[in-house]
């Protein structure tokens, strides 16, 4: 068996229930929720805690033996998924260690799920602001890895914004210990960011010290419809004033169609509209919610960038609302393959990109379905591209190199990203290689090269 010499020595000294090589039990973890990578492992790793953490590491260390890590395999870009590495999942480390609301911290244990967390935050009267639909599933130690970001990036920041510091296991099994939740430590460079975003390459993260901010006294969601990408960008430069903005999405009509088409989901509105915007205010004053929001779509209304629009007057629609833009992502599997990008350009140019990127796929790929939609507030569109309904799923799949250039061509001449927050995993390698610039490669290596000479975290995934 390859890597018998370190399996067996995890076997020898890692707790029974810290280990497994049952292919039942191992089945889940080897498998991408959209089935689109299907990985191998031989064995699985549990750790219950941070010491068996470095005690795994350090073994694999000294039999040069690779390691794949993988949180609430919630992840979009294969990262989580093993090539034939030893796979050490952080589930267990489940503990939330301390919350603090003087300090308005909490130290919490890598496995432990967003919804936890927000939960746990909630539960002392805070707010930990962080919001995906993964939330259920994914985990803090998955969040900070690839930086993720959600709906809330336009009032609070990515995730390398809501955090203090980490705890990591590095590649030679020692502990790093960047818990301390201070505001202000000018003692040289700040290793726990570099943890972030780095996608388990540079350390495994067992643990964060994540900021909480004050619950608002009050907020409100209300979804508008909208004629273009480019109205919804003037209502956004509208509305965005202030500290209260914390929620701006963009829905295709198609978006709609597709979301609504699953249970449980309704249209909010009776006219069908070709675009849709989820704004989400919140209120820290006097300020009556209902009042405000109705006076603001007025305003719009009659400077010609709202169509219609529907104030949320309850916790259930409100809930309804925000479902709809959560499930996007999900409604798309019936449909057939989808090529899926994850992009960023300045906000600015974001009707720019929609534009010349459904022009450049289509004429491609005569009756494919784009479906760009996201964080319109931070410059972050998800890119989904559905296959033709005359074309067979392996057909239109065997098309993505091609598509992805094109797409990720635009993106570089608006001056953006291939990757906004899903991270660049396995999907994106090529890409990076060939698109970054020479001098920040040689920088990642270097980098990668000093803290895991061996190449022994994630070697799959990055670089």
């Amino acid at each position: 068996m390859r890597y018998a010499a370190a399996i067996d020595a995890l076997k020898n000294i890692l707790p029974a229930k810290s280990w497994s090589q049952n292919k039942d039990i191992l089945a889940p973890y080897l498998c991408e929720w959209r089935d689109r990578w299907q990985g191998q492992a031989p064995i699985l790793l549990r750790p219950a805690n941070t010491e068996e953490v470095a005690i795994a590491v350090r073994i694999c260390a000294a039999h040069k033996t690779p390691i794949t890590i993988q949180g609430g395999n919630t992840g979009l870009v294969g990262g989580q998924i093993p090539q034939g590495e030893v796979l050490l999942s952080t589930i267990r480390l489940n503990k939330i260690r301390a919350t603090n609301a003087d300090n308005l911290h909490m130290i919490c244990e890598a496995g432990v799920t967003l919804q936890a967390v927000q939960e746990a935050a909630d539960m002392v009267g805070l707010k930990f602001p962080l919001s995906l639909a993964s939330e259920g599933s994914c985990t803090i130690g998955g969040n900070l890895s690839t930086n993720a970001g959600g709906v809330h990036v336009v009032k609070y920041g990515t995730t390398r914004q809501l955090v203090y510091g980490a705890e990591a296991v590095l590649a030679d099994g020692s502990l790093y210990d960047g818990l301390n939740p201070l505001r202000k430590d000018n003692t040289g460079y700040d290793l726990s960011q570099l943890l972030m975003g780095a996608e388990g390459t540079l350390g495994i993260i067992t643990a964060a010290s994540v900021k909480l901010f004050p619950k608002p006294k009050d907020n409100i969601r209300v979804m508008a419809a909208v004629e273009s990408p480019a109205k919804a960008l003037q209502l956004l430069n509208m509305v965005r004033g202030g500290y209260r903005l914390c929620m701006f999405e963009l829905i295709p009509r198609l978006g709609m169609d597709y979301a609504t088409q699953m249970p449980g989901h309704k249209d909010p509105f009776t006219a069908k509209y070709p675009w849709y915007v989820l704004l989400e205010w919140e209120f820290d004053d006097s300020e009556i919610p209902q009042d405000f929001a109705q006076k603001t779509l007025e305003i719009a209304v009659e400077r010609g960038l709202v169509l219609d629009a529907v104030i949320a007057t309850s916790e259930a629609q409100s809930g309804a609302l925000l479902a709809l833009r959560e499930n996007l992502s999900a409604s798309q599997k019936p449909i057939g393959a989808t090529i899926k990008h994850d992009i960023s350009v300045p906000t600015a140019k974001v009707p720019d990109f929609i534009a010349l990127a459904n022009a450049a796929v289509t004429k491609h790929t005569p009756n494919c379905r784009p479906l760009p939609f996201g964080h319109l507030g931070d410059g972050n569109i998800h890119y989904n591209i559905g296959q033709p309904e005359v074309m067979q799923p392996d057909a239109f799949m065997a098309l993505e190199p091609e598509i992805n250039d094109i797409v990720y061509d635009i993106v570089d001449s608006l001056g953006g990203s291939i990757s906004a927050e899903h991270g660049i995993g396995i999907l994106k390698k090529g890409q990076l290689s060939r698109r970054a610039s020479p001098a920040k490669l040689q920088m990642m290596r270097q980098i990668k090269t000093a803290l895991d000479p061996d190449n022994i975290l994630n070697p799959s995934v990055l670089l």
